[in-house]
């Protein structure tokens, strides 16, 4: 089967001076969206119209051929402009990457045809449950003539409100896991906006609920059980974690911005600050502000880095699956880049108060959003599990988690 695209425009590429306007208009409003919780459906509508969800289609399938490392730095600029966008996409361009790796398969190459003709991609994977996180699901397929049903709720939907369709995980009729690509608009699926964290609030993290759905037989993909013993090699989960510390690394270029505005609007400076010219001369709140800089700098650099052990995991494929080598460098380098994020993204982004003081704290200006999405960004796996897989895996030998979590 060959996929074809029925994209009737080329796709923006990074870098040009069409990318810059797209961002220049997705962040206008960035923060009043998220201050008052307005869904950003037409920043989505206008992804979807310069063909972002098609960055890592390779070009003679319609898309703009990014590698790895091209595609995360893509996602840092969008994340500066609104870190909502890249999270809301973060599962599309997982199973564009899914699909990328296995396109020798024709039912892979042909839901790959979703990712040509500008169809977005959500989830419904993680259930609340007492089973282990991506082994085992209470949501089930069960057999239905020549294709099957589905029933279940599915706790974290991210992204699929603002999507055509979604990837859902499951067990199979034999209790193995399988999945399935459905649109969100078929009967009995309801995708509830009912996310209410604290942080990346407009991601549409909400609930899915899943009743009687029909799901065809070409729809419907098995993928075996996983042996915990022989895991298979892979890196998806390291594209997976690494997408968050990219939407991160843009999270703090735009507190850098915000520090640099903030700064420079300041009319009065602290009643016993060391410089009585004006904060824009005070020396030290401009280490603040270089300091700050110098975080968004070095995470942007540790994204970019770990994600060339990505491509060269993504390189090495063969019949879909990475060698070994390549897999256990890829999540070594995307679970460092975690833990060495966490240690001073967190730090950097509160910071910002100390550069504008009291009157900054003003819902007003919602420049708590910063330090609410990095920290919300960072709940998903715990960093000091992070760090203990990683001295395992350097001092013993122990292989990483075989799961798509880690």
């Amino acid at each position: 089967m060959t996929v074809t695209t029925n994209a009737t425009k080329p796709v923006v590429r990074p870098g040009t001076p069409e990318w810059t306007a797209l961002l220049v208009r997705i962040a206008e409003g960035a923060a009043e969206r998220e201050r008052d919780r307005t869904a950003p459906h037409e920043v989505i509508g206008w992804l979807k119209d310069a063909g972002v969800g098609r960055l890592r289609l390779p070009v003679e399938l319609g898309g703009a051929g990014l590698s790895i490392p091209e595609l995360f730095a893509a996602l840092i600029d969008l994340a500066e402009a609104d870190s909502n966008a890249p999270h809301i996409l973060r599962t599309h361009f997982w199973f564009t990457e899914q699909h990328l790796q296995a396109i020798a398969d024709p039912a892979f190459k042909a839901r790959l045809q979703l990712a040509a003709e500008d169809k977005l991609v959500g989830n419904g994977f993680s259930e609340q449950s007492r089973k282990p996180v991506g082994l085992y699901f209470d949501t089930a397929f069960t057999v239905d003539g020549d294709g099957f049903r589905l029933n279940g709720t599915k706790f974290y939907s991210t992204g699929s409100i603002y999507s055509d369709y979604t990837q859902i995980w499951a067990a199979a009729p034999d209790g193995r896991i399988a999945g399935a690509v459905i649109p969100i608009d078929r009967d009995g699926v309801s995708i509830l906006d009912d996310w209410d964290g604290f942080g990346q609030r407009l991601t549409g993290t909400g609930t899915t609920q899943l009743d009687n759905v029909r799901v065809e037989a070409e729809e419907f993909f098995d993928l075996g059980e996983p042996d915990p013993a022989e895991p298979v090699p892979g890196y998806q989960g390291a594209f997976l974690q690494l997408f968050l510390q990219a939407v991160t690394a843009g999270i703090l270029r735009s507190v850098r911005n915000d520090a640099v505005a903030l700064l420079k609007r300041r009319a009065r400076n602290y009643s016993h600050a060391g410089s009585p010219q004006g904060p824009a001369a005070d020396r030290q709140v401009l280490q603040v502000v270089g300091e700050i800089s110098a975080d968004a700098f070095a995470a942007e650099a540790i994204v970019l880095k770990a994600a060339e052990a990505l491509q060269v995991a993504a390189d090495s494929v063969v019949d879909g699956v990475p060698t070994a080598e390549a897999a256990d460098a890829a999540q070594l380098a995307a679970a460092q880049a975690k833990v060495a994020i966490d240690r001073f993204s967190y730090a950097a982004a509160a910071r910002l108060f100390d550069v504008g003081g009291t009157s900054a704290t003003q819902a007003v200006h919602n420049l708590d959003r910063h330090w609410r999405n990095v920290r919300t960004i960072s709940t998903h796996n715990p960093t000091f599990l992070k760090a203990s897989a990683v001295g395992d895996h350097l001092v013993n030998g122990t292989g990483f988690p075989a799961n798509a979590y880690f």
